[in-house]
């Protein structure tokens, strides 16, 4: 036989704590949820296979928003360098904000389409965009200005 006795002090501890536990379930239960959306370009869902053709390469560009003529200005096969220069560097680093990366198709022989952009916001000279494509994916690109002392940047924009 057990013979358990409680202290006042011991009653008043399991008040106290059954009403914090009521207190939680009620603030829990009332308050609502929010959620915040930490969506970069690089995770948004973008299709970046079955880039067979440039009237494919021209539908992923159109899933950032981009309108380009339907025939490509070029369709060129380059072969991606085994050792990168500063200019090649930081054509990767571009690449790299953008979710992609050249590192693993050095020596490689990809497609590269370039495409006028008709829709370019806020700028009056030509605009093209870049794909390149490696085995039906795209592994790298850009949208820049023909101007020497223009731009250049990731997909997104």
């Amino acid at each position: 036989m057990f013979i358990y006795s409680l202290r006042a002090g011991t009653v008043k501890l399991v008040g106290a704590v059954c009403v914090a536990l009521t207190v939680l379930i009620t603030l829990i239960a009332f308050v609502p949820t929010y959620t915040v959306s930490s969506q970069t370009s690089a995770e948004a869902s973008y299709d970046y296979d079955d880039v067979e053709t440039a009237e494919d390469a021209a539908k992923f560009l159109a899933q950032f928003g981009w309108t380009v003529e339907p025939s490509p200005v070029e369709v060129k096969t380059v072969t991606i360098p085994e050792e990168f220069d500063k200019v090649f560097a930081a054509y990767n680093e571009l690449q790299k904000e953008q979710g992609l990366n050249l590192t693993k198709y050095k020596k490689k022989d990809v497609t590269r389409y370039t495409f006028a952009v008709t829709n370019y916001p806020s700028y009056e000279g030509t605009v093209y965009a870049n794909v390149l494509v490696y085995r039906d994916r795209v592994i790298a690109g850009d949208v820049c200005s023909a101007d020497p002392s223009g731009f250049v940047h990731g997909f997104a924009g």
